[in-house]
């Protein structure tokens, strides 16, 4: 992917500081310990930073759309249940 420069730039919000922050973190402490897995994870966040993106996407997670509306007592099974005491 290529980014171009005003993404990069514009709309530093404090999350993608964050990631920054956790990922120059993971990267460094990788390179000082070795450790392959905390370098992953390192370039992960660091892409999430410099990308803008979540796991959920750029937009993050939206949940607007049709909303299933709740059911009315009435409207579920009008089942009779008989309930016995257990002793």
């Amino acid at each position: 992917m290529i980014f171009s420069k005003e993404r990069l730039l514009s709309n530093w919000h404090l999350m993608r500081i964050f990631r920054l922050a956790i990922g120059l973190w993971l990267a460094i402490g990788a390179i000082y310990m070795k450790e392959l897995m905390f370098g992953v994870m390192g370039v992960f966040f660091i892409y999430q930073a410099l990308a803008d993106t979540s796991c959920c996407g750029a937009a993050g997670c939206n949940t607007t759309g049709r909303q299933r509306p709740f059911r009315k007592p009435a409207e579920q099974n009008d089942i009779d249940v008989d309930y016995e005491e257990v002793q």
